[in-house]
């Protein structure tokens, strides 16, 4: 099938999956669109919300509908490392036996990733950047396509542990979710608070996914465009010659190269989801906030003056 073709069927199965969320989902359309570019762009994503947003339900919901498998893990402060990557244990013939961890699935719900120490995060960190682990000298490479998911509670920040700014630059997107507006809440509580129970069935395979993220990969991209994303980037560092006025006086660090190459990426899916061969500046601006949101560095100027990423971000446009 020939890549024209299959952009054309990518379309239609990804407007059937987001039918398929919706069965479980309500409302939380652009979060949903945002996680599911993530994934067949093969990047990661980290959740900031309030608690009782359903962001468990939503993964698990996505994992179902595309036939994922699915594991979560709650981070508490005394996590340790072999509670995530798995131990080796001694069998009943004595000898040395691996146990996988919950590290090895599909899809990782790592809640309240900035919970657990700084050891553990590294353990996440190198599942997420090389797709594989390291127990005890041995190498096992985790199974494609492999998603991390993290959440984090913006409110109570009282024994947690920040994610340093490497780890958060290995998140493609930052995602925050708001509360439901006041129609949604309602249909929330009447689909939640009955005994029907809504079936998701599985539309695509693990393979079938791999093959999307390649055939997104595969997808030209003009010069110009990745010209004006790269550009859009170097304007976020202060010290840019580039860069604007409120860039100068609001940021302490702007985004490093990962933030150019997933802006890239991300406006590739977002075009093939709307049926576009080849992404435009307008796809790579509808990606940019949630690209750059958590790799500008605001001073205390910003925070003082009430300066919001929203707005920073917008100037570079």
């Amino acid at each position: 099938m020939s890549d024209v073709a299959a952009i054309e069927g990518f379309v239609n199965k990804f407007k059937a999956l987001k039918t398929e969320i919706s069965k479980v989902i309500i409302g939380q359309d652009e979060v949903v669109t945002q996680i599911l570019i993530s994934i067949f762009s093969g990047g990661h994503s980290l959740l900031i919300g309030v608690p009782g947003l359903a962001k468990t339900l939503m993964v698990n919901t996505i994992a179902q509908a595309l036939g994922l498998d699915f594991k979560r893990i709650q981070f508490t402060p005394d996590l340790m490392p072999s509670d995530i990557l798995g131990s080796e244990i001694l069998d009943e013939d004595r000898h040395f036996k691996f146990i996988k961890g919950p590290i090895f699935a599909n899809i990782i719900l790592a809640d309240e990733i900035n919970r657990t120490p700084p050891k553990t995060q590294a353990a996440l960190l190198e599942a997420m950047q090389e797709r594989s682990v390291t127990v005890a000298g041995h190498r096992y490479n985790l199974d494609l396509p492999y998603f991390v998911l993290a959440t984090q509670n913006p409110i109570e920040q009282e024994g947690t542990y920040p994610l340093p700014e490497a780890q958060l630059d290995r998140f493609m997107f930052a995602i925050n979710l708001e509360y439901p507006t006041y129609q949604e809440e309602v249909q929330v509580v009447k689909a939640t608070t009955s005994d029907v129970k809504v079936k998701v069935n599985a539309l695509f395979t693990a393979q079938e996914i791999v093959e999307f993220q390649g055939l997104i990969r595969r997808i030209p991209v003009a010069d110009n465009v990745i010209e004006y994303a790269v550009s859009m980037v170097g304007k976020t560092r202060p010290n840019s010659d580039a860069a604007p006025e409120l860039i100068k006086n609001y940021v302490d660090w702007g985004a490093g190269p990962r933030a150019s190459q997933n802006l890239v990426l991300a406006a590739k899916t977002h075009a093939a989801i709307h049926g576009k061969f080849s992404p435009d500046i307008e796809n790579i601006q509808a990606v940019s906030q949630s690209i750059l949101r958590h790799r500008i560095i605001k001073n205390y100027k910003a925070e003082a003056e009430g300066i919001s990423e929203e707005q920073i971000i917008k100037s570079l446009f």
